[in-house]
């Protein structure tokens, strides 16, 4: 394993992290409310980090979407690469890549997914869609939609479609989200065989990667309010179990690092990576859950002011944790396949 960024990954990283600190500043975050910031859309767009992601692949994604979660910057970043641009580009056809392509990575198109399946979607014979899926994020943003149907087909539905209905809907998290209702809604089919379990591994690396990036950006936070605040005389940064928390909070965050990026690794060179996926998702689930809520104990008082930009890191990483799947979901999931591999072949035990 060689998780070193290439020069192109880092040179991309690089140009995403300015462009989060400029743009994603806590005021223009308040201002857009649950909407997202179609100015820092457009620059991103204009530089070619959504286009990029094409040649960066799933660990140079994983680096671009620490740097959004840093900032927690409201764009469909993660949405539109891990739904749209990554899967075309991987199990599309030639006419869908050339028709899809450049319009996802010039922000003409925003995609998301209506993951994980439910089996609340069914489709006809003839590739028609009806069901419900209740939250889908960045759904108020997007043009397409990825949606797998009760068999875990894939299908593209265009959000302007006739059949397609769509509602906002509130989350932890503002990731203008909503609700998708299909009625006998047009479809067009994308790949086939596992291209779903492919799909779904490839989103929860990424958005294990985003959640590394809003750990790292509420321990960043913590850091320095707990370095220039003063308690009898001395920085809380000096009482024990201050350092304590923060140190338990670093290692956390590194272990949702690491495992996001071995996933993307292995998922990039076409290797095996399904177990892979559900681990570095359980860290994200699991131990982001803890790094949030340490990031927003260890502000005291100030942490419980819902103005304070600690609090967005809190909310960001509680909408993650439960997000394709909580920790004890993915824990089960992650030991049934587990399971599956090591049993004996012919033993259907």
């Amino acid at each position: 394993m060689d998780f070193r960024p290439t020069e192109e990954q880092a040179a991309a990283a690089d140009l995403a992290a300015r462009i989060f600190r400029d743009l994603a500043t806590h005021e223009r975050l308040a201002a857009a409310g649950t909407g997202s910031d179609a100015e820092l859309w457009k620059a991103l767009t204009t530089a070619g980090l959504t286009a990029a992601v094409e040649d960066v692949g799933l660990l140079g994604l994983v680096l671009l979407l620490e740097e959004q979660g840093r900032t927690t910057a409201q764009v469909p970043y993660a949405a539109t690469c891990a739904y749209g641009i990554l899967p075309v580009a991987a199990h599309g056809s030639a006419e869908q890549r050339v028709r899809l392509l450049p319009a996802l990575g010039s922000g003409e198109a925003v995609a998301t997914g209506a993951f994980p399946a439910r089996g609340r979607i069914t489709a006809s014979p003839d590739g028609r869609l009806t069901g419900t899926a209740p939250v889908v994020p960045w759904l108020r943003d997007a043009t397409h939609v990825l949606v797998p149907d009760a068999d875990r087909a894939l299908w593209l539905v265009r959000t302007d479609a006739a059949g397609v209905g769509t509602a906002e809907v509130e989350t932890t998290a503002p990731w203008s989200a909503g609700r998708l209702t299909l009625t006998a809604a047009e479809a067009e089919r994308l790949g086939e065989g596992r291209a779903y379990e492919e799909v779904l591994s490839t989103a929860r690396t990424a958005f294990a990667g985003l959640q590394a990036g809003v750990c790292a950006g509420s321990l960043a936070r913590a850091v320095e309010y707990t370095s220039t605040r003063e308690q009898f005389g001395r920085p809380l940064s000096t009482n024990q179990g201050v350092m304590l928390r923060a140190a338990d909070a670093y290692m956390d965050t590194e272990a949702i690092r690491v495992t996001a990026y071995e996933a993307a690794w292995r998922i990039d060179e076409g290797l095996p990576a399904r177990e892979h996926a559900l681990t570095a998702s359980w860290w994200a689930s699991e131990a982001g859950k803890r790094v949030v809520h340490a990031g927003q104990h260890l502000h005291g008082g100030m942490g419980a002011d819902l103005d304070h930009p600690v609090h967005r890191h809190f909310l960001w990483g509680r909408q993650l944790d439960a997000y394709l799947g909580c920790g004890s979901e993915l824990l089960a999931e992650l030991g049934a396949l587990l399971s599956d591999h090591a049993a004996p072949e012919g033993d259907d035990a």
